[in-house]
């Protein structure tokens, strides 16, 4: 072998002879220090002809290439059967390769040849990310937390206009009138928007004024415009059960808020039952019952297309049977503008008083912020169809309009029971006048 040419590394793998290096040595001149074939360092000193033949791959051969499972060229260990890795075509298909015996216990091998593993584009393996791990979980918010980050859309574009407005220059007839103008989109209406700037004008007029200021004109101005309509829905524990209708447009969040109200009522120690009186739509009875499931509360219902009235009729005979203290009925929504379906909601309430000539004793028109001015003209025509009472408003968090609150104030005085700026079941609470009114000028709570 001295006298012969050593192969390289690459004939030794493939089984040809290759070139040696002008400078390989023989193993036995080889200093003491060098590593050993063990250390992962090649042996030169073993001729082509030693090392058995490999055939050639089959990208170089040209022949097509068999599909490998990954772990299929392990060797056995010696004495035992070879098998197959785990979630290969060789496990059994219903227990897999055989367990592992680690010498304290026996663990079953993972059987999913697939890692899970998401995307990073995906949504569902962020969300996971997020709240992995101990100490990561998102830490609950308080009401106001809540309602800041609801209302942020509403807060921050009149913060960006009135810092624009106000910020080195002085007030003057024009920058009243733009801030008159920035209130009106944000649909505070006309009247109310017009006392905001006159407040704000007075006593500084063609003096300079910092946006800070004009906010904290603005959160006491909203504040005063909704102290008056801020009631709580008070039940009368002398009226079994007390019957609270709520009527609405489609999508107002009607069902979602009834059910927020049974959880609400069920943690003050009443009894409720629910009626699925939205026998339009096969989802809303389905969702209420799912509201009644997660509160403990019966649900009282009918097929889809069932008369809703004649719904609404067993329900409070059943409550009254139970002596349930509050019967919340659902209804289905329709525009107020459709002649025909208020003539519905109508007879839902002209059943209700065969049994109870005081029912509904509350009718609580829920509204979605969203629509901004046409608010109005729901709480106008809902009121001729039924004995609307108070107001719930919700879906704050979705629009950047959240003022038509104090519109509403302003033209019908209405109370506004509850605000609603989320899904969760704690994202509807009593409306609080002055946590509004900071809330949509965006200061901090005192």
């Amino acid at each position: 072998m001295a006298s012969e040419e050593k192969p390289g590394w690459l004939g030794r793998l493939f089984g040809r002879k290759g070139q040696a290096a002008a400078d390989d040595k023989p193993e036995a001149e080889l200093p003491a220090e060098a590593a050993s074939p063990s250390e992962g360092q090649p042996d030169f000193a073993t001729g082509a002809e030693d090392v058995e033949q490999v055939p050639l791959p089959p990208e170089e051969t040209g022949e097509p290439v068999a599909d490998v499972v990954e772990g299929a060229d392990l060797l056995p260990i010696a004495g035992e059967p070879e098998r197959p890795p785990a979630g290969t075509a060789g496990d059994d298909p219903q227990h897999g390769a055989d367990p592992v015996d680690t010498g304290d216990a026996v663990h079953a091998p993972i059987t999913d040849p697939a890692p899970d593993i998401q995307p990073l584009d995906s949504a569902a393996a962020l969300a996971h990310d997020a709240g992995a791990g101990p100490g990561r979980e998102p830490e609950a918010k308080g009401w106001w937390s809540r309602l800041t980050s609801g209302m942020k859309r509403t807060s921050s574009a009149l913060s960006d206009r009135v810092t624009g407005l106000f910020t080195k220059r002085k007030l003057d007839a024009t920058t009243l009138e733009d801030l008159e103008d920035a209130l009106i989109q944000a649909d505070f209406g006309l009247e109310t928007a017009m006392r905001i700037s006159e407040a704000v004008g007075k006593g500084r007029y063609e003096k300079g004024i910092s946006p800070d200021e004009v906010r904290a004109i603005l959160a006491t101005e909203v504040e005063r415009a909704l102290e008056p309509v801020a009631v709580p829905l008070a039940i009368d524990a002398a009226r079994k059960p007390f019957v609270i209708l709520t009527v609405g447009v489609n999508g107002a969040g009607k069902t979602t808020t009834l059910g927020k109200l049974a959880s609400k009522l069920r943690a003050e120690g009443r009894t409720v039952m629910l009626a699925a009186g939205d026998t339009f739509r096969a989802a809303a009875i389905d969702q209420l019952k799912v509201w009644g499931a997660r509160t403990g509360t019966p649900v009282v219902s009918g097929a889809q297309g069932a008369d809703a009235a004649g719904l609404a009729f067993d329900a409070l005979k059943q409550a009254s049977a139970a002596g349930t203290d509050v019967l919340l009925i659902d209804t289905a929504g329709r525009l107020q503008n459709k002649a025909g379906l208020m003539a519905e909601l109508e007879k839902v309430v002209r059943v209700l008083r065969k049994q109870d000539p005081d029912a509904p004793h509350a009718t609580l028109l829920v509204l979605d912020a969203t629509v901004g001015q046409n608010a109005l003209s729901q709480v106008e025509l809902f009121s001729q169809a039924a004995p609307v009472s108070g107001l719930v408003m919700t879906k704050l968090d979705g629009t950047a309009r959240g003022g038509i609150l104090v519109a509403l104030a302003a033209k019908f005085g209405l109370p506004v029971h509850f605000i609603g700026v989320g899904e969760g079941v704690e994202d509807l609470e009593p409306f609080a006048a002055r946590d509004f009114a900071r809330a949509i000028a965006g200061l901090e709570k005192d």
